[in-house]
């Protein structure tokens, strides 16, 4: 896989000062990469292997992250290990933490890149699946993060990379949880990387726009890709060198990021009218709501 790319997006720092200088050390490393089966969460792990970690792949799609393990470490010569869990259940990242302590698999760098969306008015949705959202999307990353970020610090070296998305940056009406969650996300990652600033652990928002995946395709609809579709290779490079940077968060793309803190300039009440009728289901939807189990 590419490790440059002349089309990546431009993006514009937004963040405070780096906590953390110099490029993160990811050779001889170990990266957990969640949502690891396909999307971003699949280029994550290509991308950290060419650049020499090992890695630890979580998804509940077994056969897809055995096939990718071993791609990887043929490819790469790392060591590529295979958790199939359902990060959405009570309890899965206690699960998840406890069966990387039992294999003795020191974790360096946690990418929380598992989540999902939906697309429909709120009082359709199913009551468990806009639990499932919140508990894959919040209560997973945040619990993952606590687990591992201990030993992290024990060490004086580690990273978490969450990823968050440009939605998180204002309310979106009919997809209310989703940007909610990801309000959350980009809230919490940057309060993290100050509150660890000098200790050698990195903590990054990564908040893309709409990205050419197969979150899209399986929600059915692209009324929410608001904004230019960026490849997934181009947002995971964007991620890896704001880490690199020790930025707290990072927007690849200009017009993504000008469409992120738009929200600063703009009443809102305003805002959310704009957003509202941007992504208001057509009559014919109506009250359906459909959803994807994939980052961003």
């Amino acid at each position: 896989m590419q490790t440059t790319s002349s089309s990546s997006p431009v993006h514009i720092p937004n963040t405070p000062l780096p906590s953390v200088r110099g490029a993160f050390p990811y050779a001889g490393h170990r990266a957990l990469v969640t949502g690891a089966s396909s999307g971003l969460g699949e280029v994550f792990a290509r991308e950290l292997a060419a650049r020499g970690m090992d890695l630890i792949l979580v998804a509940r799609s077994e056969d897809r992250l055995r096939a990718l393990a071993t791609e990887l470490a043929s490819a790469h010569g790392i060591q590529a290990e295979v958790i199939a869990l359902d990060l959405g259940r009570e309890g899965a990242a206690r699960e998840l933490h406890a069966r990387c302590q039992e294999k003795g698999l020191r974790v360096d760098l946690l990418v929380n890149n598992a989540g999902f969306g939906t697309h429909g008015a709120f009082d359709s949705a199913p009551f468990a699946r806009q639990h499932e959202q919140v508990m894959l999307n919040v209560t997973a990353l945040v619990d993952a993060s606590h687990l591992f970020l201990p030993d992290m610090l024990a060490r004086g070296v580690g990273g978490i990379l969450n990823v968050a998305s440009i939605a998180g940056f204002q309310p979106v009406p009919y997809m209310a949880i989703y940007a909610a969650s990801k309000a959350f996300v980009l809230s919490f990652s940057e309060a993290l990387s100050e509150e660890n600033r000098g200790k050698g652990v990195r903590v990054l928002a990564l908040c893309p726009g709409p990205v050419k995946t197969a979150f899209f395709d399986v929600v059915g609809t692209k009324q929410a890709a608001v904004g230019p579709m960026a490849t997934a290779e181009e947002v995971v490079l964007v991620g890896l060198k704001a880490l690199d940077q020790g930025r707290a968060s990072v927007v690849p793309g200009v017009r993504n990021w000008l469409q992120a803190n738009l929200t600063r300039f703009t009443p809102r009440s305003l805002g959310l009218r704009i957003a509202g009728g941007m992504m208001k289901p057509p009559a014919a939807q109506g009250a359906g709501v459909v959803s994807a189990r994939v980052t961003p």
